[in-house]
């Protein structure tokens, strides 16, 4: 199945002009290309201050209504918060403002309060993942439920001291995803944003958020019911990680910089492309990556039998191919919490002799390819759109490119950084 069939509908609305560069100041250039290229220099840097911010003001309001609540919880989210992972959304929503034009001082100040949402919200999404996953790690430290149950075991039965980690990290995904609805809405009834930047802002978080859950639902339900076939592994790919991670971050770049229907239209589609791409590189990652290059255990995957396109890739050819040694491996293993190191090891070379492994290679190198396409149609500003093309070559864990006079970039052949997983994210 393509993955546009799967996806439905991209948000998109009619252009608008954007508004006029602020006076002059000292240096000659207005204060918000002053801004502009101070973030520029280090965009994770100035999400975080905007997260400082952001992030002690909620604390104090939590504090004032319980200290319990605020320590076991709300200092919880905010320091999961605020050590980050990656930051790529934040990232994306970055650069693709500043490919489209974006610089003038309202814009810079909305792109970082959205960032800084976009934060929470995956704070939301990853202590949930990790309980329903229940995984005991994440970003090399204990889960956010594994912590409080640790916490508790000396003062109460073990039992309910494990309750007590699955119900905390419940609340505490409630608690980032209304901190991150919260500042959308204070930014959306500012009255210096334009109402038709704010009406397709509006749009695109509420499609995100469904997107978001739409796609963590598909991965569980896949996990229970085995669903392992290729069609629906794309599927939550797509959901999960293609428009989450990637087309949705840039979308609301685009839409606050203003950008036209058709530019906004191509940068969705790069994301798209880059996002699949992202996600099976996290396949691959889970299965034949270092643990400390990821912060998970191996095999997370296929102990939790989730359905992910390598593995349902591996079945199907087994399949077609009348390997029965290899699908009795993949029967056994998949779903099994207590997969012991040697069977795992069974499990990588089933993907490497049905040739699993190589066929997502090559589609991930597909996609990022056709990435950066869309990207090269899009009239982006050609230094904004080089640090854009950088970042998605990050994301894809593909060669990064260099510049070209013509068309799309050239691939320099430099590796990308390492821990590009979900566990870093």
């Amino acid at each position: 199945m393509r993955s546009t069939q799967v996806l439905g509908r991209l948000t998109a609305a009619a252009p608008r002009t954007p508004p006029a560069p602020a006076e002059p100041g000292a240096s000659g250039e207005p204060d918000g290309v002053q801004n502009a290229r101070t973030v520029d220099a280090d965009v994770p840097g100035a999400v975080g201050r905007e997260l400082r911010d952001l992030l002690t003001g909620r604390l104090a309001d939590c504090r004032a209504l319980d200290p319990v609540f605020a320590d076991d919880i709300a200092e919880r989210v905010a320091r999961f918060t605020r050590l980050g992972g990656r930051r790529f959304r934040s990232r994306l929503v970055w650069w693709s403002l500043r490919a489209c034009g974006g610089q003038d001082a309202g814009q810079v100040r909305a792109a970082l309060r959205t960032a800084a949402a976009l934060e929470l919200i995956q704070t939301c999404a990853l202590v949930h993942d990790d309980l329903m996953d229940q995984a005991p790690t994440r970003r090399g430290a204990p889960a956010l439920h594994a912590d409080v149950a640790a916490q508790y075991t000396a003062t109460a039965p073990r039992p309910a001291a494990h309750r007590l980690g699955a119900s905390a990290a419940l609340l505490a995904g409630d608690l980032a995803l209304a901190w991150a609805d919260d500042e959308l809405a204070r930014l959306m009834l500012d009255p210096g944003l334009p109402r038709d930047t704010a009406r397709r802002l509006n749009e695109v978080w509420r499609t995100l958020r469904t997107e978001m859950v739409a796609g963590q639902y598909l991965d569980v339900q896949g996990q229970a019911t085995s669903a392992l076939t290729l069609g629906r592994a794309l599927c939550a790919a797509c959901l999960k990680s293609a428009l989450y991670t990637v087309e949705r971050p840039l979308e609301l770049g685009a839409v606050l910089a203003g950008a036209d229907t058709a530019t906004t239209w191509t940068l969705c589609l790069a994301g798209r492309s880059a996002g699949l791409a992202f996600q099976l590189r996290d396949d691959l990652d889970d299965v034949f990556a270092d643990p400390a290059t990821t912060g998970k255990l191996s095999g997370g995957d296929v102990r939790e039998g989730k359905p992910t396109y390598l593995l349902a890739v591996a079945r199907a050819r087994a399949t077609a191919a009348g390997d029965r040694a290899a699908l009795d491996v993949l029967t056994h293993a998949v779903g099994r919490a207590d997969l012991s190191p040697r069977e795992l090891a069974d499990v990588r070379d089933v993907l490497e002799t049905t040739g699993a492994r190589d066929l997502v290679e090559t589609k991930i190198g597909r996609l990022a390819r056709q990435s950066l396409r869309h990207l090269a149609e899009a009239t982006l500003e050609p230094g904004p759109a080089d640090r854009l093309r950088a970042l998605l070559a990050e994301i894809t864990g593909t060669p990064r490119p260099g510049p070209g006079p013509d068309g799309p970039p050239r691939a320099t052949g430099t590796a990308p950084a390492p821990a590009r997983s979900e566990a870093a994210r």
